[in-house]
């Protein structure tokens, strides 16, 4: 969990990727992450002892009707992209959601990311929305867009 919290404190502090400004405790992932494995596929690429990337999926909305959608998340260790990583983690969430009764995935993606855009659409997913200016970090607006893929 040491490792899976750096990850994602790194793209806390450096990038506009995920709209938390603070960093997270280990404490705080592994309540998080016990949370969303309870119901949801949640996996960690590890190779050796290093954590090199991990996805989930979660509730995309509250209200029973939406429980056949959900929300992934995918974040790779800095200087792991480009090596087919997310692909790997991201066909094996989708296996996992595919195999639960989950109709839809939904990847919510801020705007630019180049990579993540570029992943998604490879994956099978399409754009079909695009929120203006819905968060600010780094003293300015940032976009959001959605992907879904229906499975």
């Amino acid at each position: 969990m040491a490792q899976i919290t750096a990850i994602y404190n790194h793209f806390i502090a450096k990038t506009t990727i995920t709209f938390e400004t603070e960093p997270v405790s280990v404490l705080e992932m592994t309540h998080r992450m016990e949370h969303i494995s309870a119901e949801f596929p949640y996996f960690v690429l590890v190779e050796g002892d290093e954590v090199l990337g991990y996805c989930y999926a979660h509730k995309w909305k509250e209200k029973e009707a939406y429980s056949k959608t959900v929300e992934t998340t995918i974040y790779l260790k800095p200087g792991q992209e480009g090596k087919g990583l997310g692909t790997m983690l991201m066909d094996a969430l989708t296996d996992a959601c595919r195999k639960q009764g989950i109709h839809v995935l939904v990847a919510c993606i801020t705007y630019p990311n180049v990579a993540s855009e570029h992943l998604h659409l490879k994956l099978g997913f399409e754009q079909v929305s695009r929120f203006h200016e819905v968060g600010f970090k780094f003293g300015r607006w940032i976009d959001i867009y959605d992907f879904q893929k229906i499975i």
